[in-house]
Parts: C-alpha cells; sequence; structure tokens
C-alpha cells in the first residue's frame, strides 16, 4: 500500500523540519515505527469507500465510517 502522501510535492522549508531532541530525549522518529505494525481494512461498497477499519499493533482495533452526502 503506497503512503497517502506518494507522489505529492514536497515543500523544503527549514520551519517545517522536526525540532531535534533535546538532551537525552528520543528521536521522533521512534515513536512512528509502530505505526508500520498496524493495519488497514478498506470496505466498499461499489465504488464508495462506506468504512475503514484500523487494527493497531497493540491489537486495539478502530472503525471509521464514510458518510457521503446524499445526491439531491
Amino acid at each position: 500500500m503506497k503512503h497517502y502522501l506518494h507522489g505529492r510535492p514536497q515543500i523544503s522549508d527549514p520551519r517545517l523540519s522536526p525540532a531535534a531532541p533535546a538532551g537525552d530525549a528520543a528521536p521522533l522518529a521512534s515513536f512512528a515505527a509502530p505505526a508500520a505494525l498496524s493495519d488497514i481494512e478498506v470496505v466498499k461498497q461499489g465504488d464508495r469507500v462506506t468504512r475503514l477499519i484500523v487494527t493497531c499493533s497493540c491489537g486495539e482495533r478502530i472503525e471509521i465510517e464514510c458518510v457521503y452526502p446524499s445526491a439531491g
């Protein structure tokens, strides 16, 4: 599965770069690693995504219902 920012333009602005860790603080990248173990399931009805089911590496499961405006 491609990252959601894949193919989008990158802005190189030093104000947007992560701050350097202070002292003995762990770098921010170490907190992002467990997300790679998450699982995302997409439930479709025809061409529409109706639900996203995110299962964390810790076992927690979150269901996101996708609601579209009614045609009218």
